[in-house]
């Protein structure tokens, strides 16, 4: 029976790639950054309408979060649909695949839910890059009821329990008092030199960082002229480790870095968090398994799990989801010479033929996963019963 779901899914796929090509090359061509992703998230949502499933735009709050579903089964799946780009970059990490893929995914599973007792559901995340959509829609309610999580990201190689760091971003605002930089300097207090000393603090810091932890950090506001004391600066830190208990660690050392700038100058000083905390991702191990299957059927070579384990993929607000309930969040390859994510050659790469079979066998591996979910004994009863156990629980 397994085989027949296959077989069908695989049909869908083929029936809708032309749409689930164009709809990557839309969003592609036109980014949109964090919370504004508009259009991004009405071209995905409209497809799915258009097909039958019941869309609720706006959710969590959010306006450019939606949720479309399709079914009435007991299991909920949740196929996560990121859209948001870049500054400057644009689709640099490839978010208009991952969207189109979780888009096929539900569309090849549209037909057979029924038969699978399945809630199909695709949940449209903004701000991955910055603003932590996910976070937000977890804590007001919108994974509740869904028993398993899936996406997959563009990368320029193959992992499926691919591994992420959790990182918390972060703004420090120094405070000072302005004076002529020529006539006065000595009744100024320059605020650009409290973030001068933050950053060597930062800098020598980093030799006894705990391995895994890392910092980066630009200026933001360094000033306005030359011959003015600088009265009021701010630099935004990006601060990942390998799992949340690290990065609360790195947090309270860099946090002492901020209060020696204002110490050592007379500034006051403001620590304030851009982002929710992003916690590292913790695949779900039989999910993992499934899916790699589905990717080797599909002539596919992810890396083995030892190799796995040597690569990090940045971090991701899906850690969160992975940790409050079974999902994963595996990359699928596609040419991009030798440009990493982030990187402008990459996002050229995310609008490629490459890019393209991606979406499609991303699509089919993430229904292949379902289906070997939903069709076992054993894990059906896991998913269902955590359902049950949490909503017991909050009761």
């Amino acid at each position: 029976m397994g085989t027949d779901f296959k077989m069908s899914t695989r049909s869908a796929v083929e029936r809708y790639s032309d749409a689930l090509i164009g709809l990557s090359h839309s969003i592609h061509a036109e980014p949109e950054q964090a919370f504004s992703e508009h259009r991004s998230a009405a071209k995905v949502a409209d497809l799915l309408a258009a097909e039958g499933f019941e869309v609720e735009r706006g959710v969590a709050g959010l306006d450019t979060a939606f949720t479309a579903s399709f079914g009435s089964g007991e299991l909920v799946l949740g196929l996560c649909a990121e859209y948001d780009a870049l500054p400057e970059v644009g689709h640099a990490c490839g978010h208009n695949v991952i969207a189109a893929a979780s888009a096929g995914a539900a569309l090849a599973l549209r037909d057979v839910a029924d038969e699978l007792g399945l809630t199909v559901r695709v949940v449209g995340t903004p701000a991955e890059e910055v603003g932590g959509g996910k976070v937000l829609m977890l804590e007001r309610g919108v994974f509740d009821d869904v028993a398993f999580s899936m996406m997959v990201h563009p990368a320029p190689y193959e992992a499926v329990a691919a591994r992420s760091l959790a990182i918390t971003d972060v703004e420090v605002h120094y405070t000072g008092k302005p004076s002529h930089a020529a006539a006065a300097p000595h009744l100024g207090v320059n605020a650009a030199d409290a973030i001068t000393i933050a950053q060597v603090a930062i800098g020598l810091a980093r030799q006894h960082l705990e391995p895994g932890q890392m910092v980066s950090g630009i200026v933001t506001r360094g000033g306005t002229v030359p011959n003015v004391v600088p009265a009021r600066t701010s630099a935004m830190f990006d601060l990942r480790a390998d799992d949340l208990e690290s990065l609360h660690r790195l947090e309270e050392r860099i946090n002492r870095c901020f209060t020696a700038g204002a110490l050592a100058t007379g500034c006051t000083h403001e620590v304030v968090k851009v982002s929710p905390v992003y916690a590292e991702l913790t695949p779900d191990p039989w999910l993992a398994d499934a899916y790699r299957r589905a990717a080797v059927e599909l002539g596919r070579h992810p890396l083995s799990p030892e190799e796995e384990l040597q690569q990090k993929i940045g971090s991701t607000d899906m850690g969160n989801v992975t940790r409050a309930l079974p999902a994963i969040h595996p990359t699928i390859a596609i040419d991009c010479g030798d440009a990493v994510n982030h990187q402008i050659e990459f996002a050229t790469a995310c609008a490629s033929a490459s890019a393209d079979r991606a979406v499609l066998d991303g699509a089919l591996a993430l229904a292949w996963t379902t289906i070997d979910a939903a069709t076992s004994a054993e894990q059906r009863t896991r998913l269902l019963t955590r359902v049950a156990d949490q909503v017991g629980g909050a009761r």
